[in-house]
Order: structure tokens, then sequence, then C-alpha cells
């Protein structure tokens, strides 16, 4: 394997997709800078421009790089533009975040050397059979991949897309200092909302098909009838906002339903909400849910992804099966039905969960405990632990 090689500091090069207020993005965001101030060398690519983040990553001294390409036209040329970044930067590590990134990655190291390749994944299920073919092919030329949740590093397991030796769980982390129940913080939100006297739902998401809100709205408005003064707040936009609008309307329930587009005060709105429920037809292991209970909400969701991982049912809310809005408003209305206390004990049960599994600093301990591990397989040696 030859001598280590000795480095002042450990350089890693983070790709993505993008860069906007999405899950993967968030997380990706998250450890970056926390790697950063732990002292190791940080730099984020993004395959198309990014459109939020920058500030704050630049503010913490990591520059942000896109290859300018387009979303959904593909561009060979991003290969050598990754690759020239990769022979001009050296990273001790590239680690691609989703599946277009990952794939790029992979092929690039073709062409650009790098010791330690990662590629992460999020969903269960990529996109079709000829993403897995392609993931399955180019296995190879990784050194690992991961995924955020258990269930989904079985499945690409168990269907062959990657062997055992070199796939790894590694959750999402979640700030449980910043995410936290606040007493103020919700006296102040539910003022400004205007909602001292209704239950308020909160669902927080794109408005896009995996997220599946017909299912909550037609579920919410079953929900709506038992209880008048309750309220759905939804928090974000997309392709399907329009459409959502209409069905709110078709249902009767414009009055309980409130659109918030995009927010920057999730953590208000959580706080100021009662209870978070979650509709989503297929997840990875949504960082909102881990928000959601770490603040203190117990939560009704779909059992998709690693919801049933984060969600533990009966005891901080409840699981229920997909495309199912009887079975939603049946657990939503139950959930309603308990005490304020028995809501309470649910929410607390909910955050010391996420405490204690799901932490940042935990989560960015693992991510560095993996590092070094690959790097010292290929005779590199990463800076010292602090």
């Amino acid at each position: 394997m030859g001598e280590a090689q000795t480095r002042d500091g450990t350089s890693i090069l983070f790709l993505i997709n993008s860069l906007a207020y999405g899950g993967a993005e968030t997380q990706l965001v998250r450890v970056a800078t926390r790697l950063k101030r732990r002292g190791w060398d940080v730099k984020v690519v993004t395959l198309i421009p990014p459109t939020a983040y920058v500030d704050e990553l630049e503010q913490e001294s990591i520059p942000v790089t896109t290859l300018g390409m387009r979303r959904k036209i593909p561009d060979p040329r991003a290969i050598l533009r990754l690759a020239r970044m990769v022979r001009l930067w050296k990273p001790d590590i590239v680690h691609s975040h989703m599946v277009h990134a990952n794939l790029l990655a992979r092929v690039t190291r073709l062409f650009a050397p790098v010791p330690v390749l990662i590629s992460s994944a999020r969903s269960i299920i990529e996109g079709g059979r000829l993403r897995e073919v392609l993931y399955r092919l180019t296995d190879p030329l990784c050194d690992m991949t991961t995924h955020v949740c258990r269930v989904g590093a079985e499945r690409y397991v168990k269907t062959g897309i990657v062997p055992a030796h070199k796939m790894r769980h590694i959750p999402n982390g979640i700030d449980t200092d910043l995410f936290r129940p606040d007493g103020e913080m919700r006296a102040r939100g539910r003022c400004e909302l205007g909602v001292s006297e209704s239950f308020v739902w909160l669902a927080v998401g794109r408005f896009e098909v995996p997220k599946d809100y017909p299912n909550l709205l037609t579920a919410y408005a079953r929900v709506a009838q038992s209880h008048p003064h309750s309220l759905l707040l939804l928090a974000g936009d997309g392709p399907l906002r329009s459409e959502m609008e209409g069905i709110v309307c078709s249902l009767g329930i414009q009055h309980r339903v409130r659109f918030l587009g995009v927010r920057r005060d999730v953590l208000q709105l959580m706080n100021a909400a009662d209870a978070y429920v979650m509709s989503s037809s297929r997840e990875g292991l949504p960082n909102v849910l881990l928000e959601a209970h770490a603040t203190g909400l117990p939560v009704v969701a779909t059992d998709v992804g690693g919801n049933r991982e984060i969600v533990r049912d009966g005891e901080s809310g409840f699981i229920v099966p997909s495309r199912n809005p009887d079975a939603l408003a049946r657990a939503m209305q139950h959930l309603m039905s308990v005490s304020e206390r028995e809501r309470s004990q649910m929410g607390a049960v909910g955050r010391q969960h996420i405490i204690e599994n799901y932490s940042m600093e935990h989560v960015v301990q693992q991510w560095e405990n993996l590092y070094r591990e690959l790097l010292s397989r290929k005779g590199v040696q990463s800076a010292p632990e602090p």
C-alpha cells in the first residue's frame, strides 16, 4: 500500500445536484459547516446553479462552485469540468449526494483519480430500473455507498445494487439545541398566525407528487368536519401548489387550510403547531420529521421510507399506510382526541428519541469515522482528531 501520506488538513469535495431549501441540501450544508469547524478543508460543487445556502457556506469559508448544467438536460461536458476541478484541488475525498451527482462522480473518477469516493443515496427507489442498473454497473468506481435509512440500505443490498460490505447506514442529523420546544416562541407564533384558539396541524414540504398532498387534503377534509376549530398550515411551494389550492376549494375547506409559501421560520411554525402530519407516498429519511420531533411535536406519518425509524408508533405518534386518507384521518382524529398532557408526553418521547439517535454532533462523528476508516485503507493519514 505504501507509506501513508501526511496532510495538514483533510480535504473533502461535496458534490450535489444543486443547493436549494430541500432536505438533502439542508443536510449537506449542516454537515459541511460542522466539518469545517472541526478542521476539515471543505468545498461544495453543484451540478446546476445553486439557489440557496451560498451565503451561509461562504460565511463559513466554504467555497461553492457549479458545473453549470441545466435541469433535466444531460451535458457530458460536466465530466470534464468536474475532472478539471478534482485535478486542480486534489481532494482526499469526493462525497457525492443523490443519484445524478453519484453517477457523475463515479464516471469522473475514470478521468481524475481520487483516494476516496463515497456515494450517498436518499431514496428507497432511485426513480426507475435504469438508474439502479447504472448504480450496479458503476459500483466498482466508488469505495462506499451510504443510505439515510436502514430500510433503504437493506433494499440496496437485497436487490444487488450494492454489495453488503460496501453499504453503510448513516442517518440525517438535526441540531437539537436549535430545534427544541420554546414556550415564548410558541406564544409569539400563535399570536402572529392568529390561531390562539385552534388546534394547528403543520406540514412542510414541496408541492410535488411524492409528498401526496391530495391524500392529506382528503383526510383533513374529514378531520375538519369533526373538529371545525382545527387548522392545517402548509409551508412550502412547488409545481403542484395551484392544483392543491384547487383541491382545497373543491373540498370546501379553504377557510381551514392556509398556504404559507416558502418560510424561513419553520422552527417558529413548529413551536406554534400542536401536531405534525406527513402524507408522503415516497420518502428517504425526512429532515422535517426529525425537526418536528426535536421540537416536541407528536407526529402522524405514512409508513414509507425511514418514517417508522423516526416515529415510534403509538409512543411518539402514529404510523399509517400510505395512499389511505381514511387511515390518515382516523389517526389525526385520534391524536386530537387525547389530552394535551398525553400529546405533550408523546412529543417528549419523540424528542428524546431524536437526541439519542439523530443529533447532528452524533451524525457528523459517524461521517468522520467513515472518512478516517476509508482514508486509512488507502494509506492517506487524515488530520488528527481535535
